[in-house]
């Protein structure tokens, strides 16, 4: 059973930093996408950065250059280092996981079977 944990949320002022962490748990395929994705309240959600088995990365037009995914393989978690934060990037953010790599885009949420259950980054002007 493929279980995702989020931690490393919180507040910080504008130009601040914050690295968020995804343990994940029960992942026996070796193809995969695996993601950062946000959400507001009453808002869609939607991909943040997103990194596949392969070592391949994409990140939203809005937080490249800011925003770095990595992963720790030995311990099965995925970060996301987030610099130079604005006010527009409060948000819930959530880990997901797909196990497949296939030809669908990488930040169609709908995608995704498995998701953590999400940390709340507030970023103050």
């Amino acid at each position: 059973q493929v279980q995702l944990v989020e931690s490393g949320g919180g507040s910080v002022q504008a130009g601040g930093s914050l690295r968020l962490s995804c343990a994940a748990s029960g992942v026996t395929y070796n193809r995969y996408w695996m993601g950062w994705f946000r959400q507001l309240p009453g808002k869609e959600r939607e991909g943040v950065a997103a990194k596949n088995s392969d070592g391949f990365t994409k990140y939203a037009d809005s937080v490249q250059g800011r925003f770095t995914i990595s992963q720790d393989n030995a311990k099965s978690t995925l970060y996301l280092q987030m610099d130079s934060l604005k006010p527009e990037d409060t948000a819930m953010y959530y880990c997901a996981i797909r196990l497949f790599i296939g030809s669908v885009r990488w930040d169609d949420p709908g995608t995704f079977p498995y998701w953590g259950q999400g940390t709340q980054v507030t970023v103050s002007s």
